[in-house]
């Protein structure tokens, strides 16, 4: 573009490169449901990159968690810690990756607060892949904080008889149930008003469902009527599939049972998470 001095200011004269700049082309492919989901997942793995404070609840949260129910129950539950161990850490790994959905929920609702909410919504792009991507990026985390338990177990002295296999099938099992129950606090970010309320809520909802489960103790050794609420605890059924998993003895139907509760919780949550983001104002 150039003007000359004699010319007025609205007088421009637009040379041939800035014409084939400013002239219409093809436009490029609107990306699909999977390159939107992937974008959006890699921005929350971004977002670890500029507050990398946000890795505190997947490193130190699992090595504190393990360390301190190990050595503070091990000796009084099982004899010895190494024998309480082999019971203890496919709950715990379940324990720890529960609790830290609730990030989920507080990331969405720190987004709304900071006005990118609006932003992403009105994104000429598939809508769910905003949320989905936000939980791909939960997934990273949810993994790093797997790796970090699993790992402390085998330097502790944790020795799954399942081998490689049975190992990566726990693993999986409880990051699907992970990603499942994340849909539950993304509806709970959309409704709540601060992200410590949706702190709060969480808390009063996961503290009493991981602790009240066979996470820590045989079921068999309770009460008959908190054996029978335990026994009913989907977390029961997620740290009883895992340890059966990385022991190699018969899962039964705990498996079943939890990927269920993972269709379950989709198949509900997820229609209920995504009217609300259309319309959430």
């Amino acid at each position: 573009m150039t003007m000359t001095p004699e010319a007025p200011i609205s007088a421009l004269v637009i040379d041939d490169a800035f014409r084939d700049t400013i002239t219409l082309r093809e436009r490029p492919p609107q990306p699909g449901p999977i390159a939107v989901s992937l974008t959006f997942g890699w921005r929350a793995l971004l977002k670890i990159k500029h507050v990398p404070e946000q890795l505190f609840d997947v490193t130190a949260f699992p090595i504190m968690t393990t360390l301190m129910f190990t050595y503070l129950f091990g000796g009084a539950l099982a004899g010895s810690t190494a024998e309480y161990l082999d019971f203890l850490l496919p709950g715990i790994l379940a324990q720890t990756i529960v609790l830290i959905t609730m990030y989920s929920g507080m990331g969405m609702r720190l987004d709304i607060e900071k006005g990118v909410f609006d932003r992403f919504r009105s994104t000429p792009v598939w809508q769910p892949g905003v949320l989905v991507g936000m939980l791909l990026g939960d997934l990273v985390r949810y993994l790093l904080a797997s790796t970090m338990v699993f790992g402390l177990g085998l330097i502790l002295g944790f020795r799954p008889d399942g081998g490689v296999l049975g190992v990566l099938a726990a693993i999986g099992l409880v990051l699907a149930f992970a990603f499942s129950l994340s849909w539950v606090w993304l509806l709970v970010g959309l409704y709540a008003r601060t992200a410590q309320s949706v702190m709060g809520i969480s808390m009063m909802v996961l503290f009493p469902l991981t602790f009240i489960s066979s996470v820590f103790v045989d079921p068999t050794t309770m009460p008959d009527p908190l054996e029978w609420a335990v026994d009913r605890n989907p977390i029961t059924f997620l740290a009883d599939g895992s340890r059966a998993l990385m022991q190699g003895d018969p899962v039964g139907n705990t498996v079943t049972v939890v990927l269920l509760s993972c269709i379950g919780l989709v198949a509900v949550f997820g229609p209920l998470t995504m009217r609300r983001f259309r319309t959430a104002s």
